[in-house]
């Protein structure tokens, strides 16, 4: 009874994700590099700072998610109107959010993540510091004339 039941559970799965990829095609410039050998470099330098959305773990330019397809086409087609990369990467950032970039900038809600660490470092070095010299002073020999 239960291998019938997980078999009518499988079958009930299985519509759903054939029909997670979509049937269009790519994106005119996803995959096809643009003509101007210096705007495919300025894309591409451009593609590796931006997270894929789908994958999170991949930039844009190594994941074959098609969500990240329609990203590359995007950021060709502004490179090839003209437009500079900093100008391209505030786009995406305004549009998904800092995550997208692997090259987040400065910020009051980021500072921490790079102050709370040193800090702590340093809190670490202090106390390494003192407890050396505690250890140093427990082991000289007294001047009480034991000798």
């Amino acid at each position: 009874m239960r291998h019938w039941l997980a078999l009518i559970l499988m079958a009930m799965l299985l519509p759903g994700v054939v029909q997670a990829d979509s049937n269009l095609p790519p994106a005119a410039l996803a995959n096809t590099q643009l003509p101007d050998a210096k705007q495919e470099a300025e894309a591409k330098a451009l593609m590796e700072t931006l997270r894929c959305v789908v994958c999170q773990g991949q930039s844009i330019a190594d994941s074959n998610a098609e969500m990240a397809g329609d990203m590359r086409a995007l950021v060709r087609g502004k490179v090839a109107a003209g437009e500079k990369p900093d100008a391209i990467r505030a786009w995406f950032i305004e549009r998904y959010g800092p995550w997208v970039s692997y090259k987040p900038e400065m910020s009051a809600i980021a500072a921490p993540v790079w102050i709370v660490p040193l800090v702590v470092f340093f809190i670490g070095l202090w106390l390494v510091r003192g407890r050396f010299r505690q250890r140093s002073s427990n082991a000289r020999p007294s001047d009480k004339g034991e000798a």
